[in-house]
Parts: C-alpha cells; structure tokens; sequence
C-alpha cells in the first residue's frame, strides 16, 4: 500500500511538473527563434511602430495597442453580461436553467472561424450601414472633441470595435459558464441569511455570491482574457488588417495573433524573427495578467477571511 500511495504521488508530482516544463519550453523557444530581431532592435522593438518588410524595419506597438483594444473592448462588454446572465440562470426555474445551461455549452463550443465568418457577411455590414452612423452622425458623438478622439475619423464596418464585439460573443458563454458554476457552490445557506437581514439580490449578489467565489469568478475572467488576447480567426475576418496605430475604435488595425496568421506562412529571416518576438510578447503577456490575479488574491485574501 505505501508503494503504491508513493507511485501515485510520484507520477502526479511528474505530470504537474510537465506543465512548467512545457511552459518553460514555450518561453525558451521563443527566445532563441526572436534572438536576432532583439540582438538588432533591441528594447526599442516594443515601442517602434514601423513596419517594412522591404527595408526590414519592424515595430511591434501597433500589435500591442491592437490587441489590447480589442480586448478590453470585449471584457467591457462581456462582463458584466456575463455577470447577468449566470446570476440569471441561476435563480431561473429548472427549465429555465436548463435550456439556458444548453445554450451557453453550444455557443462555447462554436468554432472561431463561424464566429468570423459570421462576422464579416453580418456584423460588419450592419455595423457599417447602422451602427457606426448611428454613434457618429445621429447621436452626433462625432462632432464632440472627446467622443471623436474614441471612434475615429473614418468607419466601413471593419475596425477595433467590431473586432472586440466578436470576442465579446466568443468569450462570453466561457465566462457565463464558469460564473454559473461558481454561483451554484454558494451555500444556500449564506444566500438566505443574507436575505434575512434585508439585503436586496443585489446585494446579496455582491456582497455574499462574488466574495464567496471570487476565485472561480476571476478564473473565469481570465479565462475569457486569455481567448480574447490570443484568438486569430474571428478577429482577422474583421479587424481590417492594417499595420498602423490604433486611431479610433472605428478604424481599422492589427493584432499579434492576426499578424501572426497573416504573415508566417511567407516569413523568413528577419521578418520571421520578429513573427517570434510577438509571439514572446504575446506569451509574456497572458503570463503576466495570470501573475498579477494571483498576486491580487494572496493580497487581498486576509480581507475575504481566508488563511495565507
């Protein structure tokens, strides 16, 4: 029996050691394969925004920027959206609950590349015909300095904002879900008591629910992050593929996965160098967002009552 208890622990130790061994891989081949764009451009890489394959000048900020709008355009719409719907089905009747249960696991398991498709012969052209019009010219937001600056001098459906619509779709049914989950392991019993002393659902939602299972509710926010800062299909169809800065939500841009897609195929030498550094840059970042959640909940775990 001790054998076999320490074989088990033995080979759970190795299977959990692989995926820091795999990650740490990812890293160091990335490195190595960018090594001449950063031995050339050094730091300046990050924030140069040239792009030139003839004169081989590259810049890696306009792949940034793009992938940063596109998605906290898509968490600002995704989340609290999310936040509705699983609180919703949660309280709903069974069957209630249960078509909509359904409904979130098959929009979850939709290709990106449907997503995409749909994206381009219906989003975009109604964001082109109706949508972009009516922000702009007839709620007049055009015409105010500020609300300019945001949308953009110019829309044709194409562009950051619908970019960060369709991973808003795409992201939303993971985070539902996951949200639905969490909220059913909430004790009923702290739910009622909640109830007993007057608070509304409200705020028994956000005072007992979200406390209570801020964990999985940030795992499923991350987890939508993650899709949103790496997903190349549905946002290539969209986004307008353009290599230049982001100006405006209108206007149409770039992002390191779509970079990626788009030119890797033909890369070599130089060019395909720096396809690896933004595929670096990409990690790096993803590992630094999971990085900071966890240090934002040792942080503030004495607050929720929780043993450090």
């Amino acid at each position: 029996m001790f054998k076999t208890d320490q074989l088990f622990k033995a080979v759970c130790l190795a299977c959990a050691s692989l995926i820091g061994l795999l990650m740490l891989g990812i890293f160091i081949q990335l490195g190595i394969n960018s090594g001449e764009t950063w031995s050339r451009f050094g730091l300046g890489f990050l924030w140069s925004e040239s792009w030139d394959p003839v004169t081989e000048e590259y810049g890696a900020l306009p792949n940034i920027l793009g992938t940063i709008l596109t998605t906290v355009i898509a968490l600002v719409l995704a989340l609290p959206l999310s936040f509705v719907a699983a609180m919703f089905v949660v309280d709903a009747p069974p069957w209630i609950n249960k078509s909509l249960s359904q409904a979130m696991d098959l929009l979850a398991a939709i290709p990106s590349v449907i997503y995409g498709m749909w994206g381009l012969f219906v989003l975009a052209p109604l964001m082109q015909d109706y949508v972009q019009p009516f922000l702009a010219e007839t709620l007049g937001l055009a015409e105010i300095p500020v609300f300019s600056a945001i949308l953009g001098p110019d829309y044709n459906g194409f562009g950051f904002l619908t970019a960060g619509l369709i991973l808003s779709l795409m992201i939303l049914p993971y985070m539902s879900a996951i949200m639905r989950d969490v909220f059913k392991m909430t004790p009923p019993m702290l739910r009622e008591s909640a109830f007993g002393v007057g608070c509304t659902k409200l705020e028994a939602a956000r005072d007992v629910v979200v406390k209570y299972g801020i964990r999985g509710i940030l795992g499923g926010v991350f987890i939508g992050l993650g899709r949103a800062l790496g997903e190349t299909m549905a946002v290539l169809f969209v986004i307008g593929n353009m290599m230049e800065m982001p100006n405006g939500i209108f206007s149409s841009g770039t992002t390191i996965a779509a970079t990626l897609a788009n030119n890797f195929a033909e890369a070599d030498g130089l060019q395909r160098s720096t396809l690896f550094a933004l595929g670096l840059i990409l990690l790096t970042m993803s590992f630094a967002i999971q990085v900071f959640a966890q240090y934002y909940l040792y942080a503030t775990s004495a607050q929720r009552g929780e043993e450090r």
